[in-house]
């Protein structure tokens, strides 16, 4: 059997992938900056035309296409794992390790300070909710309304001070990282705990009358592209 043509959406795919692997080599000296992205289309021999197609606004877009292939891997990790006997909170853990373990500490860190910039900043909120977002849901989140967000926004909370903690570790394997993480969601499950002694019928009043109703947004699934995460 032939195989089918391929579309331009399968050339821009197969594009991003090409400049994300060329790009590795230049982002620990030129972090995710044009240097990157022009010297990426050289060494992938990609079409320039291409490129631009895939990443329009150049190295941002870059570093957010790493960003979301980073999830992607994590997920496909967490979906070829049994994690029935686990905790869940031990799922989280297992979540944010494995989505550590996908990056490339340097690659990461210039992602950090490209969206420290105030013109970046949406875009890097944006990211680190799509990942936060992608671990509830591959660990079957199905809340509604105020819980949707405040889960989110907990493990946000989380997984940044981790990342933080990660850039600066030196110790063997990440083991001094792996046990900030676990205090962190320790901290987090006393606090769930002591929340639900309060009535929640009576929070819930509250913030519609400050907010309304309140309902669970679309979100976006992550980028297909594979692993190109990793050196």
């Amino acid at each position: 059997m032939p195989n089918a043509k391929k579309t331009e959406q399968d050339h821009i795919a197969q594009t991003r992938i090409a400049m994300l692997g060329a790009a590795m080599a230049h982002v620990c000296f030129d972090g995710w900056s044009a240097q990157t992205f022009d010297m990426s289309v050289v060494d992938s021999g990609v079409d320039i035309g291409l490129a631009h197609q895939a990443f329009p606004r150049g190295a941002i877009d870059m570093a957010l296409a790493y960003h979301r292939a980073g999830d992607q891997v994590m997920l496909d990790e967490l979906a070829s794992r049994d994690l029935s006997d686990l905790r869940f909170r031990d799922r989280i853990a297992l979540a944010v390790k494995l989505r550590l373990q996908a990056s490339d500490q340097e690659a990461v860190r210039r992602g950090m300070t490209l969206f420290a910039l105030p013109q970046n900043a949406g875009d890097g909120a944006q990211a680190l909710w799509g990942t936060v977002d992608a671990i509830w849901n591959a660990l079957g989140d199905t809340s509604e309304d105020v819980n949707w967000y405040t889960k989110r926004g907990t493990l946000s909370a989380v997984y940044s001070a981790t990342v933080l903690f990660w850039l600066g570790d030196t110790s063997d394997d990440k083991a001094d990282t792996w046990a900030f993480l676990d205090r962190r969601i320790d901290n987090v499950m006393q606090f769930e705990k002591a929340k639900s002694n309060l009535s929640e019928s009576v929070i819930g009043k509250g913030l519609a009358k400050v907010f309304g109703p309140v309902r669970k947004p679309q979100t976006s699934p992550p980028s297909d592209l594979p692993g190109y995460v990793r050196r």
